[in-house]
């Protein structure tokens, strides 16, 4: 799945008194925010943001502060206020409401929560304790997956890519705590911080359920250790792009002789999979695993199990065990203080009873007359997609052929779901710790259920609330949650150079994504086919090689750069995304006309939205760890990159050579 966001926000304009009054108040071209020392040729992020990013300033308990994914700040404001609302009130039992609003009221309940200490894990720790063989083991191993745990294995249930009407198992990779494994072989400073930071987590965590300090150390180190085996195996997330090569489908009984210490005839049981195959997509990392389950001692993997299984549940327990959770998340993101308890509870309602939530929240905040003009935009960009394809001089008849089926058999959903998710759960006001497990157990039985039916067309991948798009290959679906449709990306009472350089680049962006170095590589019906010709195909591929070269010079901090083949599926959605909707915008009145609107042509608005929905500035610790671990570039070059390639970008503002980011013509790079 392809997102283009990952974090929620509100309507903006949705909360105001009423349209009219916001036509008069809002001014979508922000002069005063232009810093004209910069020139629109040398770096047009800074040109358009720069006044902005010299004065904002991040709040303490943030990472970053601006658009994108940090426009979850008010949103989480305005979710938390439905939040107090319905918590406030006696709801019937059962009802969306009362569960919501209970939930909430538990999680707010520290005094209930800090008063338990550890006691609520207690049970998952004694079961680890008295593991006595690999059968015990593999028991456990069950259990987590019963509660949407993995320490390790990783199991999703979701479409085969070779067959995308049927669900399968998938397995991946998993097994270490850092945030990629990557962290366990570099000797920067800024990593072996990160490492230091983990390793008194660890430790922290194991005094806080009784060991002494000098125990506590060398359980950690134990814990590190085996973590740094398995990452040995783990695939790097370049590697992990290839999507052939991440799909081994393999018979379940070949495997378990295989791969006989893991167990998996017992684990499938457990967990009522009777499956004949699967899929196993770094077979490396099972290989390694079953090694070890043999090499490792029982009570070191007892160790490993109830660390993970602490780091699973620390925010859930008391104030010692949320702090030493944070203190970790301090040093890999440089976030310095606590979001408060209600706004961690607005992430926890979200992420455990995320549709519950989206319907309290589109009743109050959704304008629906957006949700037709955003597919009006949607349609309007296919038609302009479909035109850049015939016009491709780089690919034959034949694949233009089946590229058009493609975009024109995408699924598109807008808003919220026709079908709203349930959650059939008994959700108590004074039981925070086992509403999480009922809510977790639920949720491994929906996905669990899915298993070997085909997939339902009509579900959700994320919740309405959030500020987020996404493209899914599997099923050829492109998504637009509620959450986005607001300013900067989209707005009812915006020119059409504002909206088609927000939402419009925005759906061209995840239109792109069905064709990027992943996409390419499913057809029409969301299965892995090699629908292009071989010469074709050999022309994508060199293209999209000429973008990793380009952005890997792209300087993010220092010596730290984009690393361009991670982040080929986004830059290619980039690029494909502004041309797609630039044409898209021509199609319409405003788009041919040339009337200046707050001193700038139609064209130059455009650019300006395209850098206005990724004012962004975030710490430098958090850019860090986005360069190792994010596939979508840092946000100043999701601006500056693909308008060095864009020539209506060069016309509206008169870019020259000797402008830093001037690209002749022949290095302007086009591949959509």
């Amino acid at each position: 799945m392809k997102k283009l966001f990952l974090i929620p926000l509100a309507l903006i304009w949705a909360c105001s008194p009423s349209p009219d009054t916001e036509k008069e108040s809002r001014t979508f071209v922000e002069l005063d925010g232009i810093d004209s020392t910069i020139r629109p040729g040398d770096n047009f992020f800074m040109h358009v943001n720069g006044k902005w990013y010299n004065s904002a300033e991040i709040d303490a308990d943030q990472v970053g502060v601006g658009s994108y994914s940090f426009l979850n700040i008010p949103q989480k404001k305005l979710l938390e206020s439905i939040l107090e609302e319905v918590s406030a009130e006696e709801h019937p039992a059962g009802s969306i409401e009362q569960k919501v609003g209970d939930f909430y009221a538990s999680g707010m309940d520290t005094e209930a929560i800090n008063a338990r200490g550890f006691e609520p894990i207690q049970p998952k720790l004694a079961q680890i304790e008295a593991i006595a063989s690999l059968a015990d083991l593999e028991e456990y191993l069950v259990s987590e997956l019963q509660h949407t745990s993995e320490s390790l294995i990783g199991l999703r249930i979701s479409p085969d890519d070779q067959n995308s009407t049927i669900n399968i198992i998938h397995l991946s990779q998993t097994g270490l705590g850092l945030p990629d494994r990557d962290y366990y072989f570099k000797s920067d400073s800024s990593t072996l911080g990160i490492q230091k930071a983990y390793h008194t987590y660890l430790a922290t965590l194991f005094e806080l359920t009784g060991k002494s300090p000098e125990a506590a150390e060398a359980a950690a180190s134990k814990v590190y250790g085996i973590e740094k085996q398995l990452a040995e195996s783990h695939k790097t997330r370049i590697e992990r792009r290839v999507v052939k090569e991440n799909y081994h489908k393999v018979a379940v009984a070949d495997l378990d002789k295989k791969q006989g210490n893991i167990g998996w005839n017992g684990i499938f049981e457990g967990l009522g999979l009777k499956a004949d195959s699967l899929d196993i997509r770094q077979p490396a990392y099972y290989d390694k695993l079953n090694g070890m389950l043999k090499t490792v001692s029982l009570e070191d993997w007892k160790t490993y199990l109830a660390a993970h299984t602490l780091t699973e549940y620390a925010n859930y327990l008391s104030s010692p065990f949320e702090k030493a959770a944070f203190e970790y998340t301090k040093v890999v993101s440089g976030q310095s203080k606590q979001l408060t308890r209600a706004q961690q509870m607005v992430q926890q309602v979200d992420q455990q009873l995320g549709f519950d939530l989206g319907q309290l929240y589109v009743k109050r905040h959704f304008d629906e007359e957006a949700k037709q003009k955003v597919l009006d935009l949607v349609n309007n960009l296919q038609k302009a997609f479909e035109q850049r394809i015939n016009n491709l001089d780089w690919m034959s008849d034949s694949t233009k052929t089946q590229a058009k089926e493609k975009l024109y058999s995408i699924t598109k959903k807008i808003g919220y779901p026709d079908k709203w998710r349930e959650y059939p759960v008994a959700i108590d006001r004074g039981k925070y710790f086992e509403n999480v497990l009922a809510l977790r157990k639920d949720n491994a039985r929906y996905q669990l259920e899915k298993f070997g039916k085909a997939p339902d067309k009509t579900e959700w991948g994320t919740t309405p609330s959030t500020v987020t798009a996404y493209y899914n290959p599997s099923l050829n679906e492109i998504v637009f949650p509620a959450g986005i449709l607001q300013y900067p990306y989209f707005d009812p009472n915006a020119d059409d150079a504002i909206n088609y350089g927000g939402i419009g680049m925005v759906i061209g962006h995840e239109l792109t994504h069905a064709f990027d170095d992943q996409g390419a590589q499913f057809d029409k019906e969301g299965n892995m086919k090699n629908w292009w010709t071989a010469a074709d195909y050999e022309k994508f591929k060199a293209k999209t090689q000429l973008l990793i070269d380009r952005y890997d010079g792209f300087t993010v901090l220092d010596s730290v750069h984009v690393k361009g083949a991670m982040t080929i599926g986004e830059n290619t959605a980039d690029n494909g995304g502004i041309y797609i909707a630039y044409d898209a915008f021509k199609l319409t009145e405003q788009g041919q006309d040339t009337t200046r609107i707050d001193g700038l042509t139609p064209d130059q608005r455009l650019c300006y939205s395209i850098a206005r929905i990724w004012r962004v500035k975030t710490r430098d610790e958090f850019m860090r760890a986005y360069v190792n671990t994010n596939s979508h570039s840092p946000a100043m070059w999701r601006v500056n990159g693909p308008l060095m390639n864009f020539e209506p970008f060069y016309a509206a503002y008169g870019i020259q050579p000797g402008d830093a980011n001037y690209k002749a013509e022949e290095e302007r790079i086009k591949i959509w």
